[in-house]
């Protein structure tokens, strides 16, 4: 139907703007941006894409860089072009950069200083231009016409393509479509209690993790204010937490068991006042910290998620579980369903162990470029990355 409106991040960042050019939406340093400029920005870069790269749906490129205001600008600006980008870990070696983007078929590599000097001289395949963020962004935007007409770009299309660690063979590339993260963050607004438009949130993960970039840009779609940071530093973390009135924040266990590591002292001079959700990730969150998070920040605040880079965010501990349930991941967040199967494909019984399906609008389109891994991630409209877990008389997920 004529009414209908295809999903996009930089979509939503363009409807909080409408309501307030002027207000800030992020902080990176002594960087800023208004809603206004970060809007402008974006604008920008996809006419750069389309107009000096030539461009357009179905293209590839990569980005190698630590957190940024820019980042974030290159990625919703290649992505409203129909160019997706390869997401992928700076701290890689020069070889396995040059690996990914020939793998990507990358077109353009957008790089930091530092991953830019770590690249000096190395095989980036099929990339026909390198910008420089701190030495070339600046002048390749200014020349663009950020009124220039851009594609239409269907929300199925790839946004961006963070690449798997590789740790089980070759890193494959992710296909995560616009649709996917724009709901994602609908839901975790629904979840989580801190992304509306009065909320504040501090993102330190990396960017080009699935769960970095998503939570780097779920403020900004739902017209609230992210502060970014590029390194993790748990005394900077504290003091701005405290200082910045943060409502947000989220880590992964190593990131809270360094914070807890600083003296009670200096923990007890940052304590945050504001701070209304903390969400853990990425790996399983001890028990024990569990208790020194809920005893430090206060009770009804702590959320352990589970997810991946494939199906999304897929279950969520809620606050008031922590303590009651152990070791555990919680239940379906909302549009998601979950089965666990024996090895025969049949439902498991509550506790017994089997293979983690879920379905949800958040799934991935497949791998790159890989028909038969992406064939055994999917089984109908169902997705696995091969974890285990059991679930509980409760429909808590473990």
């Amino acid at each position: 139907p004529f009414s209908f409106q295809h999903l996009s991040l930089a979509g939503g960042v363009k409807a909080a703007a409408a309501r307030d050019p002027s207000r800030l939406a992020y902080r990176h340093g002594e960087s800023t941006r208004t809603y206004g400029a970060l809007v402008d920005r974006i604008d920008r870069v996809s006419a750069a894409v389309v107009g000096d790269l030539g461009l357009g749906p179905g293209d590839h490129g990569a980005i190698v860089a630590k957190n940024s205001i820019e980042y974030a600008e290159l990625v919703l600006g290649t992505a409203q072009a129909g160019v997706a980008l390869a997401t992928i870990n700076p701290k890689l070696s020069a070889r396995e950069i040059g690996e990914i983007c020939a793998d990507a078929r990358a077109r353009v590599l957008f790089v930091d200083a530092d991953s830019a000097e770590a690249l000096e001289g190395a095989d980036t395949g099929p990339v026909e231009r390198t910008i420089v963020i701190e030495r070339d962004l600046e002048d390749w935007l200014s020349r663009a016409n950020p009124g220039l007409s851009r594609p239409a770009v269907d929300e199925w299309e790839t946004f961006t393509i963070p690449y798997t660690s590789g740790t089980t063979g070759r890193p494959k590339g992710v296909l995560v479509p616009n649709r996917s993260r724009a709901i994602s963050i609908l839901a975790m607004a629904v979840e989580y209690g801190c992304y509306s438009p009065d909320d504040r949130f501090l993102a330190i993960a990396p960017m080009c993790h699935g769960a970095g970039m998503v939570f780097a840009l779920a403020p900004v779609f739902t017209g609230g204010y992210a502060e970014i940071m590029d390194s993790f530093d748990p005394e900077a973390v504290m003091r701005t937490l405290k200082a910045e009135h943060m409502t947000g924040f989220f880590g992964v266990p190593t990131h809270f068991s360094v914070i807890f590591s600083l003296e009670r002292a200096l923990l007890e001079a940052s304590r945050p006042e504001a701070l209304r959700t903390i969400i853990s990730n990425a790996a399983p969150l001890p028990q024990a910290m569990k208790e020194t998070l809920i005893e430090f920040f206060g009770p009804g605040l702590l959320h352990e998620t589970y997810g991946s880079t494939e199906a999304g965010i897929v279950t969520n501990l809620r606050p008031a579980d922590q303590l009651r349930k152990q070791q555990c991941v919680g239940q379906p967040i909302a549009c998601t369903e979950v089965r666990i199967l024996d090895a025969t494909g049949a439902p498991c019984e509550p506790d017994e162990v089997g293979e983690l399906y879920s379905t949800s609008p958040y799934l991935f389109n497949g791998y790159w470029q890989r028909p038969e891994e992406t064939e055994s991630a999917f089984d109908g409209r169902w997705v696995t990355v091969g974890d285990l877990a059991r679930r509980d008389e409760e429909g808590h997920v473990y």
